[in-house]
């Protein structure tokens, strides 16, 4: 891998919504992160598709990263627990 391979990419924390605390590496498209970011999910044995759109971005240790916050609306409906997202 390249050193070019490696500054194209980003890590996707998933900061509420079902994927709460989950973390991805992604490739950044034309040098940005997507702006909304749809992932699949098994949630009771049946998959679920969840949209994130992306609310902030930070370095953390030399490691660009992008917060994606869950959009209930557009999401698959799914039961979960809100006041564990506090």
């Amino acid at each position: 891998m390249s050193a070019d391979t490696g500054a194209a990419r980003y890590v996707a924390e998933f900061i509420d919504g079902p994927l709460e605390g989950e973390f991805e590496r992604r490739v950044l498209v034309g040098g940005k992160p997507e702006s909304r970011v749809g992932m699949m999910a098994a949630v009771d044995g049946l998959e679920s598709l969840f949209w994130y759109d992306a609310v902030d971005e930070r370095e953390v240790n030399g490691q660009l990263r992008f917060r994606f916050r869950f959009d209930a609306d557009d999401s698959d409906p799914v039961e979960f627990d809100q006041d564990d997202n506090d």
